[in-house]
C-alpha cells in the first residue's frame, strides 16, 4: 500500500475511533458537547448514540486491519471496505444531520481511496 494511502487510512481510522469514544464512553461528558445535543436530551440520546458509536467503532477495526493485516490483498480489502463504508455514511450524515460530517469523514475517507487505487 503506498505510503499516501496508509497515512489517509491511519487519519480516518484515528478519526473513528475518536468518534466511537465521543459516541460511547465519554458521550454524557464530551460527546453530548461535541455533538451540539441540548442537556435536556443527553440521557435519552446517550442509548442510541452508544449504538451508533459501536458502529463507528467497528469502521476503525476495519481499516485498522487495512493497516496491519499480513497479506496486502486482504489488508487493501480491508481499507477498500472501511474507507467506502465510511465515504457513504459521510454523505448520508451530511444530508441528515450537518454538512460538516462531509468534510470531516468524507472527504478524508475519498481521498484515501485514490490513494490507494491511484498511486
Amino acid at each position: 500500500m503506498p505510503i499516501a494511502a496508509q497515512i489517509l487510512v491511519a487519519l480516518v481510522c484515528l478519526i473513528h475511533v475518536y468518534i466511537f469514544l465521543l459516541e460511547t464512553v465519554l458521550f454524557k461528558k464530551r460527546g453530548a458537547k461535541v455533538f451540539g445535543i441540548p442537556k435536556a436530551e443527553v440521557e435519552s440520546r446517550a442509548v442510541a448514540m452508544s449504538n451508533q458509536g459501536c458502529y463507528n467503532g467497528f469502521l476503525a477495526v476495519a481499516l485498522l486491519l487495512g493497516l496491519v493485516y499480513p497479506d496486502p490483498t486482504v489488508a487493501r480489502a480491508f481499507a477498500t471496505f472501511g474507507l467506502a463504508c465510511v465515504a457513504v455514511a459521510g454523505v448520508w450524515g451530511a444530508v441528515t444531520v450537518m454538512v460538516r460530517i462531509l468534510y470531516i469523514q468524507t472527504v478524508p475517507a475519498v481521498l484515501g481511496l485514490a490513494a490507494l487505487y491511484l498511486l
